[in-house]
């Protein structure tokens, strides 16, 4: 062991391995700004002695570097044989030094390379692999070919290193990893602005340059993120120079920051994993998530990665680095699942309905408005209401519907002619045209219905409240009153303002039922029905086309509950009922075209040209589901005129207005702003161009909406089929054929397509029975197999 002695301080320079403390800062390293040291009057001299003597310690190991590579300068590479030893480990230097520089790869060299955007290793080179690849075999025993740029350090002084001792060699070397031991060299070398090679700062910190010394440096300097940076690079060799103060002051406070940063992001992860872990039950709530702001903000980021709706780069890496700290993979799939598994999310969320930024809910400033409307008890049009509360009126709707908006009336004249009055909820009797209740009506479009919630286009208490026909009180209409000729067309029509007392809400199945009793107390019930028939076969004669179908409905009832409780109903559209409402509407909107048309009212006039079916090619199909399925597929998109109406070829009437929905469909709302003016002797609040701008926007709306109310509904039909009992069976209607002998089928218990492979000698319209073999609703996967019939 070498001892050098200056101003009577000695160090050790030990060899070949660091076995003990680094000499230069054994006695110092809690002492890291020596200079800036300043000791009590009492005890200065010998303190002062003690400082004059590292700095004397440290310009003497300069000056040696200084003249070392002087030296090197000097030597030839070509010696003879009786060469001095000195110039003889000279030469090895200036050798060692052309391969750092050169990156000159030779077998047996211990070398660090970059083997990904990860990973940084340490290898031996084997042998070389083309012109310029090299085999080398890694700290971890693999070999791989690597290219020469992908070296960053070629470790100095060794010539066959054995690939064995590679993971000790590097133990070795991260033991001696104390950045404490550059603070001192950076405050020295910044002192006297000198730069340093790796194996210079080795001799500075640790009095060799041997090649664990050096490697232990080059660690050190890579890694470090404070005093030094590279200026200079030649091959695998860097030049370092120290940092500026004010930048160091700078890089050590954003270094703690992100230690902050490091720590706190710790403890989210482990408060993820302890959530993960707890039974269902002792789960965080939602609403707890949103207590404190940076947790917020993480859980944020992986709600946007979740549904793809990223805000920023930021957001997608923050969640990007939870997924990978919580051993996940980066998908929507896995993030979506971790939000499930902590609570955030309820199995069965709707990503659609976030992904769609659908409003779930009024705010507080349109709520307050609603009331505010609801306080004023005058009515614009009472003196022009007709009192119809004589007449027994008939609601029909689902049983769940909470937004009534129509309802019926029929009684019959002397000469045999049927009158049908059908009565729409007066909106506007609350909302007018560009108010801000009205304006988040329009941002909306139309009232959301999903088999888990009603999300209403306008505030509850109107639309569930004033707005909505209740049985037995006194509700504010706009009727349309049609008298029927004896083959169903329409003989005379009027619009007005009415002041009608519902008598009946009825569901579809009880308006079925009583249409089957066929009670004298109920003949009005028995006059509709009688109107619809007539109007159905008059609108087949105009050549409408039948496309009813079976329609699936399903009402959950505890969506947030991981097994919630599902009800399924399946509603044929050619049940009495159902019939019956729906030939009302569509005459309704045939009367309103009418009236708009007579008196030059634009309105949303929708047309849909059909001339080009030929509903004889489809005779040979069973009337029903299948039939309809086929008409259906080639039929041509609806069209809105605002100026004047069209034919409807598919319903078979001259012009349509949808008009009987106003409290959840924008487009009939503004249908009513139009007549009702009109009916005022004012002139319309809107002309054709700013209906055909307000309309684009509010179909945009409407066909979102459509999307998502089409994709909940199938996400529970495949979860109520999941709980099904594995032997259920179900009768299947063969739809079409797509190749070979796989098929559409309908399942008729729950009004569902899917698709299976059926047996040969099966045709379309026929009855097959099928199993459910597998159903996952969050993956939108269902399989379905013929079986025999029993």
């Amino acid at each position: 062991m070498a001892i050098r002695a200056v101003n009577n301080c000695s160090f050790f320079r030990p060899s070949p391995s660091l076995s003990s403390v680094p000499h230069f800062f054994s006695t110092y390293r809690r002492l890291p700004t020596v200079i800036r040291f300043h000791p009590p009057s009492s005890c200065y001299g010998c303190c002062h002695t003690q400082t004059r003597s590292i700095k004397s310690l440290f310009e003497t190991v300069m000056e040696e570097l200084k003249a070392k590579r002087k030296r090197r300068k000097k030597v030839v590479v070509s010696v003879n044989a009786s060469a001095s030893s000195s110039n003889a480990e000279l030469l090895n230097e200036v050798l060692t030094e052309e391969i750092l520089v050169n990156r000159s790869l030779q077998k047996g060299l211990l070398l660090e390379f970059k083997k990904d955007s990860d990973r940084i290793l340490l290898a031996v080179a084997q042998r070389p692999d083309g012109k310029k690849n090299w085999m080398v075999s890694d700290q971890n025993g693999v070999s791989s070919s690597i290219k020469p740029q992908q070296v960053t350090y070629i470790v100095p002084g060794i010539s066959n290193f054995d690939q064995a001792n590679i993971a000790g060699f590097l133990q070795k070397a991260q033991d001696n990893m104390d950045p404490s031991l550059l603070e001192f060299a950076w405050s020295e070398l910044l002192e006297k602005n000198k730069t340093v090679t790796v194996e210079e700062m080795a001799e500075i910190i640790f009095g060799s340059v041997e090649p664990l010394e050096s490697y232990s440096a080059h660690l050190l300097l890579s890694k470090d993120e404070v005093y030094f940076t590279v200026l200079e690079t030649k091959g695998s060799r860097c030049v370092y120079g120290p940092r500026s103060s004010e930048q160091v002051e700078e890089l050590i406070r954003r270094k703690a920051a992100k230690e902050i940063a490091v720590k706190e992001f710790q403890e989210f992860i482990k408060l993820l994993r302890s959530a993960k872990s707890m039974p269902s039950q002792d789960k965080p709530s939602k609403s707890s998530w949103k207590d404190e702001e940076k947790i917020w903000s993480r859980i944020e980021s992986l709600e946007a990665y979740a549904i793809d709706a990223c805000k920023s780069d930021e957001q997608r890496e923050t969640a990007g680095m939870i997924l990978k700290e919580m051993g996940l993979a980066k998908t929507t799939s896995s993030t979506v699942k971790l939000l499930i598994d902590i609570g955030y999310f309820p199995v069965h969320v709707n990503l659609d309905l976030l992904k769609m930024k659908i409003p779930t809910d009024h705010s507080e400033k349109i709520t307050s408005a609603a009331q505010s409307l609801l306080s004023d008890s005058s009515d614009p049009d009472e003196v022009n209401r007709k009192n119809l509360t004589n007449l027994k009126v008939y609601a029909i709707d689902v049983d769940e519907a909470d937004e009534l908006d129509d309802a019926l009336s029929a009684t019959k004249l002397q000469d045999g002619r049927i009158n049908v009055w059908i009565h729409v909820a007066d909106a506007t009797r609350y909302v007018q045209p560009g108010s801000i209740v009205d304006r988040e009506a329009m941002r909306r479009g139309t009232s959301v219905f999903l088999p888990t919630a009603t999300y209403p286009m306008f505030p509850e208490n109107l639309a569930m409240g004033a707005m909505s026909l209740r049985q037995g009180e006194l509700c504010n209409a706009v009727t349309v009153s049609v008298v029927l000729h004896d083959d169903g067309s329409i003989a005379e029509c009027s619009v007005f303002n009415s002041v009608i007392k519902p008598t009946y809400m009825l569901t579809y199945e009880s308006a079925s039922e009583l249409l089957h009793l066929n009670l004298q107390e109920e003949v009005e019930l028995r006059t509709l029905y009688e109107a619809a028939k007539l109007r159905l076969n008059w609108r087949r004669q105009q050549g409408a086309v039948e496309t009813a179908t079976l329609e699936t409905r399903i009402k959950v009832s505890n969506p947030e509950d991981p097994e919630p409780s599902i009800t399924l109903y399946v509603e044929n559209q050619a049940d009495p009922a159902m019939r019956l409402v729906s030939e009302m509407m569509i005459l309704c909107g045939e009367a309103i075209a009418t009236f708009g048309s007579l008196n030059n009212i634009p309105l949303p006039y929708r047309g849909q040209p059909q001339s080009d079916i030929n509903l004889s090619e489809f005779s040979h199909l069973p009337e029903g589901p299948v039939r309809s399925f086929a008409l259906v597929k080639i039929m041509r998109a609806a069209e809105i005129d605002f100026r004047k109406p069209a034919r409807h070829g598919v319903l078979g009437v001259p012009g349509y207005v949808q008009f009987t929905s106003p409290i959840r469909r924008y487009l009939d709302l503004l249908a009513h702003y139009q007549i009702k003016a009109f009916l005022r002797g004012e002139p319309p609040p809107f002309i054709p161009g700013n209906l055909e701008g307000i309309g684009a926007g509010v179909n945009e709306k409407a066909r979102e909406v459509r999307k998502l109310c089409n994709s909940s509904l199938r996400y529970w039909i495949l979860e109520y089929l999941r709980k099904q009992p594995e032997a259920r069976r179900y009768r299947a209607l063969v739809l079409k054929f797509f190749k070979g002998r796989l098929a559409a089928l309908l399942l008729v218990e729950v009004g569902f397509q899917a698709t299976a492979w059926v047996s040969v000698g099966t045709q379309i319209g026929d009855e097959v029975v099928v199993k459910v073999e597998e159903s996952h609703p969050r993956d939108d996967i269902i399989h379905v197999k013929e079986v025999a019939r029993d």
